[in-house]
């Protein structure tokens, strides 16, 4: 009778590319920083609003949608990868989630800038309007954080459907009228910064070599 040895498991790199995804993001972020300061809206970035604003979908099917990336999600992630045994990916999922929360707070005091509704006319706000600043996107930073995070975990089906999930989140916020599209631009390059500094602190698995 043969026994079958438990795979070994896999050891945890750092390495240029999460280097990589921490300056991208601080860069993306920076750069849309310059054209909303002051609450600028500029006519392209409206342009592009208004379409997705357009969009005829009601609340009740984008809302569902939006709360991917509510901070709430951040410890139900990192319960469902402790369910599994991922120890090393839960602690990285609570300290990017809420690494991310707490400086997309920090940027709204920096880079001032109002929701679409009290920066454009004629915009359709669906459900309850959204209050406070709207540059950067918690939404965005939230659900990129996370999904940046646990790319590395995920086998390839699930990194499609949680890439298309979290591009689902920032269009819904655009949508539902609670920012205009640079706000998530910038929510996204702040999870990007943050789950690449998460990376280069904790590690993630490396490639699995096939034999």
């Amino acid at each position: 009778m043969t026994t079958t040895a438990p795979p070994r498991p896999r050891s945890v790199v750092r390495g240029p590319r999460d280097v990589v995804l921490l300056l991208a993001g601080v860069l993306v972020l920076v750069l849309v920083s310059v054209p909303v300061y002051g609450g600028r809206v500029t006519g392209a970035e409206a342009a592009v609003f208004r379409v997705v604003d357009a969009v005829p979908l009601p609340i009740a099917a984008v809302w569902p949608v939006m709360q991917l990336g509510n901070f709430l999600v951040v410890p139900v992630a990192a319960l469902v990868a402790a369910a599994f045994r991922r120890w090393r990916l839960a602690a990285e999922l609570l300290l990017a989630g809420a690494g991310v929360y707490v400086l997309a707070k920090v940027v709204k005091g920096i880079v001032v800038r109002g929701r679409p509704d009290a920066l454009l006319d004629d915009v359709v706000v669906r459900g309850a309007p959204a209050l406070g600043r709207g540059f950067v996107s918690g939404h965005a930073a939230v659900v990129t954080a996370l999904l940046v995070v646990a790319w590395p975990w995920l086998p390839r089906p699930g990194r499609v459907v949680c890439a298309v999930l979290a591009v689902l989140v920032c269009l819904a916020r655009v949508q539902v009228a609670a920012h205009l599209p640079l706000d998530v631009v910038g929510g996204a390059a702040l999870g990007l910064a943050v789950a690449g500094a998460v990376r280069l602190l904790l590690g993630r698995p490396a490639p699995a070599v096939v034999e």
